[in-house]
């Protein structure tokens, strides 16, 4: 087997052999690649059994993939369901509609709930103390990360006015990192599926001097590069990563900022709202 096979995520290896498996064989990928994160939870009787072929079928087809035996494909599409793959996320469960909002439902307050148990004051009153005396406060975040960035900015914006999302459409990290300061704070959101492209940043921001706030899904393991971690649960009934404790904590922290913030920060605000009634806004 050469490196190339060796490093092929599992779905590329199954797409790759579909063409010249045997018809049991085909059978048992197509089962598969229904729901492929659930290899992760069948024991090879239990596939075998689910996809009406045999165990000797579930052995020799993992073998063709490229794997040593089952619990090594088992073992590679457990940390592939790890990495935030919606496809590696779906399941074959179907539920009532009112179970669904029921399952929906509890799944958000288990994640809020676990959110929460993870703050503490020392640190949620850090990051506060920060954001109102740094003298700029950047956030980024990369694909689906990007909005949860721009929301934190948005609401920061309301007290505090020396904030910026970043990078603008069309624009590099490169012409942002030259302008961080150390007297500044970067919120970074890092929720998966992280571009490996993050960690090249987070390397940079080091450099800068600037105070880091990384907020991730606990999945990441806590990142000792910078100086507060935030990890929020994100698990969900479905395939999509929920962000709700996302959300949850970070209005905690920014409705923080505008209690702590005091006069200064009401004054911020009650200047824009002068400011909307004068131009008929709402």
């Amino acid at each position: 087997m050469n490196d190339k096979t060796e490093s092929a995520p599992f779905l590329s290896r199954v797409y790759d052999k579909l063409p010249t498996l045997h018809p049991a064989e085909k059978r048992l990928a197509e089962f598969i690649l229904d729901f492929p994160g659930e290899l992760a939870s069948y024991s090879a009787l239990e596939l075998a059994q689910l996809s009406e072929v045999s165990t000797a079928t579930v052995s020799r087809f993992v073998r063709r993939l490229g794997y040593e035996n089952y619990d090594a494909a088992r073992r590679h599409v457990r940390a592939e369901k790890q990495g935030g793959s919606p496809l590696f996320l779906a399941d074959r469960t179907v539920e009532t509609f009112d179970g669904l909002l029921a399952a929906h439902a509890q799944k958000a307050q288990e994640n809020l709930e676990r959110a929460y148990l993870r703050l503490d004051e020392k640190m949620v009153t850090g990051i506060v103390r920060a954001l109102i005396d740094a003298r700029m406060v950047w956030t980024t975040g990369l694909r689906a990360n990007q909005f949860l960035a721009r929301y934190f900015q948005w609401q920061l914006f309301q007290v505090k006015e020396n904030s910026k999302a970043f990078p603008d459409g069309g624009d590099s990290f490169g012409e942002y990192l030259s302008a961080i300061r150390p007297a500044d704070v970067v919120v970074v959101f890092g929720l998966r599926r992280r571009p490996l492209i993050l960690y090249k940043m987070l390397e940079q921001l080091n450099k800068t001097g600037a105070q880091v706030l990384f907020i991730t899904d606990d999945h990441h393991p806590l990142h000792s590069g910078v100086k507060w971690h935030i990890q929020c649960p994100c698990e969900s009934v479905g395939p999509f990563d929920s962000h709700v404790s996302v959300a949850a904590v970070s209005h905690l922290l920014l409705n923080a900022v505008f209690e702590s913030a005091g006069a200064a920060g009401r004054s911020r605000l009650a200047a824009s709202d002068a400011y909307h009634s004068a131009l008929e806004e709402f």
